[in-house]
């Protein structure tokens, strides 16, 4: 595709986060190209010679390129644009394509010095205009042209999760222009996509959370967080602080949790992470001399659900997150209270357990709930034994199917409606419990219930 691109007359560069992450050593996935000296429609031709293409965007085309071998994914190639404010927010920004820019203004436009940093393939070489490279080598992340930075409110949220995911320090004039920008104009799910980055793809988290908040822009992005600074907790329990500390230290455990999981839920158990103590503001108090949060977990609900609405979290990929989140705050604290009471706890409360929530979710928040306590050594005892008996009973997404069916109580002579369904259910329950452990049994205890009844 370059070769083409090159005889063509254009002069291609691969750009933004590959040179990045090969700079850093990282993998690389995403591909971006950007094409000088070529008009859009002669690129587009050129480029329909070496794949599939589809063009996306109004006032500015990018052309996603698939087909290519040893690629996976699409390849977006685009002209150099030029950016110009002529509205408010994100999409206040108009965009236009000029493929006569010179590299070094073409760079300009983009938002941070470590993502301007260019590839040259046929002449070997990195294009560094801004300094980029160098800000790396020193752990700098650094807006490239100041004046123009603050022109998108979205680069602010950009910087918390790149500043994040690189482990960078975000330099003091950029930091205050961050701190400057009215998020509020964002819409949500631009807001979002810049929290899932920060949560999915940062082993800490705790660093853009942190910088949300020291530039003031939690209350924007996320005010329901904002009580947790504000709260103590036992030190007895919890002596890292407050639960702001505490969540921000959580988040971080949970990060190392979720790497085998599909993205949904990846997703689910890191919100439920975050979220997991947006009761205790409203639960605190001090009793006979000790700090307790007694009913937080039902208290967190409101605040949760408020938050998620902000961030417009439904359904992903047929998964909903929403639903799972909400059960995950309101039962995290089961797997400990399952343990503590152990010697009488059934097979049957674990099977429930599962009907609300997805029990290896669970197992995973518990888990980096315990572990967020630093200093001192909280081992998740109570989280491994609870992993442990959802493994043995195969609950670890959902509770066992109903082994008896509408069908088979019908089949006893007993007429639709709504018998059908409490003997079904009825049935069902002892399922949980152990008591029936067969297709056999389930019909057997059905006509039981059928030939004690007036039917």
């Amino acid at each position: 595709m370059l070769e083409r691109l090159r005889d063509a007359g254009g002069r291609p560069f691969v750009v933004g986060g590959a040179v990045r992450d090969f700079l850093l050593g990282r993998p690389l996935h995403d591909y971006d190209v950007e094409v000088f000296g070529l008009p859009a429609d002669r690129l587009r031709g050129v480029l329909e010679q070496a794949g599939a293409v589809n063009a996306v965007g109004e006032a500015f085309t990018v052309f996603k390129l698939t087909g290519l071998d040893g690629v996976p994914g699409a390849v977006d190639v685009a002209l150099p644009r030029r950016d110009s404010k002529a509205g408010p927010g994100h999409r206040g920004i108009a965009v236009a394509g000029d493929p006569h820019m010179s590299v070094e203004e073409a760079a300009r436009r983009r938002d941070f010095t470590i993502n301007a940093i260019l590839f040259e393939p046929f002449a070997g070489g990195i294009v560094d205009p801004h300094g980029g490279a160098a800000d790396l080598e020193r752990r700098r992340l650094r807006a490239v042209d100041p004046t123009r930075f603050g022109e998108d409110p979205l680069r602010a949220l950009r910087a918390v999760q790149l500043a994040a995911r690189f482990e960078l320090a975000v330099d003091p004039p950029t930091a205050a222009l961050c701190a400057s920008m009215p998020l509020r104009e964002l819409p949500r799910e631009r807001v979002f996509g810049e929290i899932e980055k920060l949560l999915l793809q940062a082993s800490r988290p705790s660093i853009g959370l942190a910088l949300l908040r020291e530039w003031g822009q939690l209350e924007a992005v996320g005010p329901e967080l904002l009580p947790l600074r504000e709260t103590p907790q036992d030190p007895e329990w919890h002596p890292e602080g407050d639960v702001w500390t505490h969540t921000l230290q959580a988040v971080d455990e949970a990060a190392a949790l979720v790497s085998d999981l599909d993205h949904a839920r990846a997703l689910a158990v890191m919100l439920g992470t975050l979220c997991h103590d947006l009761g205790k503001p409203a639960t605190t108090k001090l009793e006979d001399g000790r700090i307790r949060s007694r009913g937080h977990e039902e208290a967190g609900l409101p605040p949760t659900a408020s938050l998620l609405e902000r961030w417009n979290v439904h359904t992903l990929a047929g998964f909903d997150v929403r639903e799972q989140v909400l059960a995950l705050v309101g039962n995290h604290l089961k797997p400990g209270q399952l343990y503590d009471d152990r010697e009488r706890v059934s097979d049957g409360a674990i099977r429930r357990l599962a009907r609300k929530c997805e029990p290896d979710l669970l197992y995973r928040v518990a888990r980096a709930d315990c572990l967020g306590r630093r200093p001192g050594r909280f081992e998740p005892v109570a989280m491994e034994w609870f992993r442990d008996k959802v493994r043995a009973l195969a609950v670890e997404r959902q509770p066992p199917p109903p082994l008896l069916r509408g069908r088979d109580v019908l089949a006893l002579g007993v007429p639709p409606g709504p018998e059908v369904g409490r003997i079904v259910r009825a049935v069902y329950e002892r399922q949980l419990d152990g008591a029936v452990t067969t297709i056999e049994e389930a019909r057997a205890d059905a006509a039981a219930m059928v030939g004690g009844s007036d039917t």
